[in-house]
């Protein structure tokens, strides 16, 4: 079994491009396990908000389950890519597949990026799709 971690936002088009990626691994119905995680920014909203209650969230986990993927859901709070990282250690997943923005250079340094993030201090492959572009 193959484990990967979907960390999903707002965003409908990266929820599709992550849900493509994890799909596009072989035999996904057969091999892979995929944790679809939201982290929240407010601890109460965290414990009250369940991944599918976010639009992005719902789409990502009935496209996996409809391909016969075993999904697991997890809402958290925090800091989002110190969550993802902790996440996907606690669940010793294989693999994260972020959905990423296209960012200027400028918007890149000034705003950072959490798919940036993830990469350089996590330990474990991750994958990053791709979306539109913006500032």
């Amino acid at each position: 079994m193959y484990h990967v971690l979907l960390p999903v936002d707002s965003s409908e088009e990266r929820a599709s491009a992550q849900t493509a990626a994890t799909l596009a691994l072989p035999e996904p119905a057969e091999f892979v396990k995929a944790t679809v995680i939201h982290v929240f920014d407010n601890e109460d909203l965290a414990e009250k908000t369940t991944v599918q209650q976010t639009t992005a969230g719902k789409l990502m986990v009935e496209d996996l389950r409809e391909a016969g993927v075993d999904v697991a859901t997890e809402s958290v709070h925090g800091e989002p890519a110190e969550r993802i990282v902790t996440v996907a250690d606690d669940a010793d997943v294989d693999m994260i597949v972020m959905g990423g923005r296209k960012r200027s250079p400028l918007g890149a340094l000034v705003f950072g990026s959490v798919s940036q993030s993830v990469i350089l201090d996590s330990e474990r492959p991750v994958a990053v799709t791709g979306a539109g572009r913006s500032a």
